[in-house]
């Protein structure tokens, strides 16, 4: 039955009590209630709640829009249609809804169509008792632009130039990304990232890996953690990336032009606003009803006036006739939208991200054997000093939680075979009156003097692994991490099959310790290398360039979560 504004004959008229009671609890609740009000208004033999989730940016529009809807006092099946209005992030929601069996949402209004298709394909998995979501068109849609102060901005060329993404991966500017697994912000900046810079397979490429490692070290949970950091250190804070309105509301807010925002010059992707309804076995009767007549109030004219106020643009990316934001650090330019990614990118890009930010404790070894002094293929660089500047590559893109720890071996490492240079643990803590960061990095400096003798490999795999288990710490990923050049040609230790035996009795479930076995250049034993890896669930790699060593290390680290079932 559809909303209907007269008397319902025969019905007792609603009294104020029992809304007030509900409005004082929901109130306290945190949840934004728009209230009927409870003089003048059609009989009715109950209230019938309609539950709306917003993006807290639209939460003032979709408020606008319940007062028109219920000044007409719709009743739905004889009762009095009660909206009860919400501000959500989308995530929180996405997440949630799946497994919501009780007073989930009528109406979603998440600000991008990624979380409703990724909530829907999860309950997709749930069965017949999950909630069913029907994606409908959008509102409104909002670009995501690359921002900054005026200063940092002006640095990367704005306004006379559209900033580049190549320029949020630049090593060399200050950018943070909001985690993506909480802002919308950060999903669809890693979306694009990964565009740019390729993922053909599937497989993250270790530009990605680097680039994710470096801007997401201190992901702010938000973007409005990034605004602040702006508001409190003007030009010294980091450029981030958030949506055109959410700049244009920002300084609106401070009443000056305190962020400034640039839409990129190869596209960018938008939030899009779509209202997603959200329908449930057992429901109460006339909630899609009530459901369709407050979306049909959200589709007014009204309520699209409210968003091209509120600097929303149009559903079709259209700024509104005679809309400038210049003064407010925007233009109402024609932006390039790009695809938005589906579902299954969607999970690939939250796994990608997941691996990478997971802290980690490693556990690296370095071969210090003569041969290490040889030159790697194509450079004037030796081996040795080739894996130190990768793996000071690698450490200065880990934040300070991670643990990590450095061995050297060689035959002249006695009696063990191998030395400890830096014992594992975190990188920001006081180690030797210096933090372990800046005594790894002492540690990898000391390296190349240490070359000679052979390579005492066999009893050194199996003292790191032993170690790693035993230190384990179970709220990080544990790896072990080896750089060797040659095989084992140390007689008196420990034989392959006799270690690969070891190794397999010893693997803990409980304790997953996979070693990542690089081999550089052509003289490594490859073959030992690889059953080495699989024995403990990790994985081999061969180096033959300088730059392959980073490239390995960092796909190691975004191996890290998946083994051994990669």
């Amino acid at each position: 039955m559809s909303a209907r504004t007269e008397r319902p004959p025969g019905r007792a008229r609603r009294t104020a009590l029992p809304i007030g009671a509900l409005i004082g609890v929901l109130a306290a609740a945190g949840v934004t209630v728009v209230a009927i009000q409870a003089t003048g208004g059609p009989d009715c033999k109950g209230t019938l709640p309609l539950k709306v989730a917003v993006a807290p940016a639209t939460e003032e529009v979709v408020r606008g829009a319940a007062d028109d809807y219920q000044a007409g006092q719709p009743v739905v099946e004889g009762k009095c249609v009660q909206v009860l209005v919400e501000a959500r992030g989308a995530a929180d929601v996405a997440h949630e809804l799946p497994t919501a069996q009780i007073n989930p949402p009528a109406l979603w209004i998440p600000d991008s169509t990624m979380w409703a298709a990724e909530s829907r394909r999860q309950a997709g998995d749930r069965g017949a008792d999950a909630p069913r979501l029907e994606i409908k068109p959008s509102l409104a849609s909002s670009p995501l632009v690359i921002t900054g102060s005026e200063g940092a901005m002006t640095a990367l060329g704005w306004p006379i130039t559209p900033v580049s993404w190549a320029r949020v991966v630049d090593p060399e500017v200050p950018v943070v990304l909001t985690d993506p697994t909480t802002s919308t912000e950060g999903l669809a900046t890693l979306a694009v990232i990964r565009a740019q810079l390729g993922n053909p397979d599937g497989t993250p490429k270790p530009e990605l890996v680097g680039a994710l490692l470096r801007i997401g070290r201190e992901a702010p949970p938000s973007v409005r953690d990034a605004f602040g950091k702006v508001v409190q250190g003007a030009d010294n804070a980091p450029v981030f990336t958030a949506s055109e309105q959410a700049v244009l509301a920002a300084n609106r807010v401070a009443g000056s032009r305190r962020v400034v925002g640039s839409h990129p010059k190869e596209g960018t992707i938008g939030f899009d606003f779509p209202v997603v309804r959200v329908s449930r076995t057992g429901e109460m009767a006339g909630t899609a009803a009530a459901a369709a007549g407050f979306e049909e109030a959200l589709r007014g004219g009204r309520t699209a006036q409210r968003f091209a106020e509120a600097g929303f643009r149009t559903p079709d990316g259209k700024a509104p006739r005679g809309w400038t934001t210049e003064q407010d650090g925007l233009r109402g330019d024609d932006v390039t939208l790009l695809r938005t990614p589906t579902p299954d990118q969607v999970a690939e890009l939250l796994g990608t991200w997941g691996a990478i930010s997971l802290d980690t404790r490693i556990l690296a070894v370095l071969d210090v054997s003569g041969s290490m002094a040889e030159k790697m293929q194509g450079s004037e660089l030796t081996r040795v000093d080739a894996a130190k500047e990768a793996a000071l590559t690698a450490l200065s893109m880990l934040p300070d939680t991670s643990e990590i720890g450095l061995w050297a071996f060689s035959t002249n490492k006695r009696p063990k075979g191998y030395v400890e240079l830096v014992p594992t643990g975190p990188l920001g803590e006081p180690i030797g009156g210096a933090p372990r960061r800046d005594q790894l990095q002492k540690g990898a400096g000391a390296i190349p003097a240490m070359v000679g003798g052979g390579t005492s490999l066999n009893d050194t795999v199996l003292a790191a692994f032993r170690n790693a288990q035993q230190t384990f710490n179970p709220n990080k990923i544990n790896s072990v991490t080896l750089l060797t050049d040659g095989s084992n040609d140390d007689i008196s230790t420990t034989k392959l099959p006799e270690l690969l035996d070891t190794l397999r009795r010893e693997v803990d479930p409980a304790r997953p310790v996979p070693m990542f076995m690089v081999g550089l250049g052509p003289d490594a034993d490859l073959d030992a290398l690889r059953q080495i890896a699989d024995a403990t669930g990790g994985k081999s790699y061969q180096a033959m360039k300088p730059e392959d060593i980073k490239t390995v290390l960092l796909d190691a680290i975004s191996q890290r979560r998946c083994r051994p079932n990669c």
